[in-house]
């Protein structure tokens, strides 16, 4: 079985988004996380009106938000009963971006408009893989390992 990444990008973000670069962002976060292949991910850009959708019905919180994601790998202390198929793929899940928060946060905080989308690609990944930011270890652990991260596909 092979590893399958989706990429979805809404239309009228799709001429500033490559997919192919965000695949390749996706794939070495995997590789330095030591997940193996075969895997199964999906990643979304699209506005924001839908991300403040999810995370109001998913999450209860109705405000928009840059980036959720939707695991399928049990969560440390979650109630997993939900069967996946035995063909030895790890289905991780799918996460979603608002590209419009993407664009305003890169200008608010004076870098490129690739550079947060990859950083909201590798927060939305470790989410996946279990990193959380609920309590302060937690967030500075997940902080620090997308600062790694980051810095390795954006040295600056």
């Amino acid at each position: 079985m092979k590893t399958q990444i989706g990429i979805h990008v809404e239309d009228e973000f799709r001429a500033s988004v490559d997919g192919s670069w965000v695949k390749k962002i996706i794939r070495q976060v995997f590789r330095d996380e030591g997940i193996p292949s075969p895997y199964e991910v999906s990643l979304v850009v699209t506005d924001s009106e839908t991300v403040q959708r999810l995370n109001r019905d998913y999450r209860g919180i109705d405000e928009p938000t840059d980036v959720l994601a939707f695991y399928m790998l049990p969560q440390k202390g979650a109630d997993f009963s939900f069967a996946l198929p035995p063909d030895g793929v790890t289905r991780l899940g799918e996460v979603l971006v608002s590209y419009p928060q993407a664009l305003a946060q890169a200008k608010e905080q004076g870098h490129s408009l690739e550079r947060e989308l990859a950083l909201l690609v590798i927060h939305g990944i470790l989410h996946l893989l279990g990193y959380d930011h609920e309590k302060p270890a937690e967030e500075s652990k997940m902080r620090e390992r997308e600062r790694e991260l980051l810095e390795r596909y954006f040295p600056w």
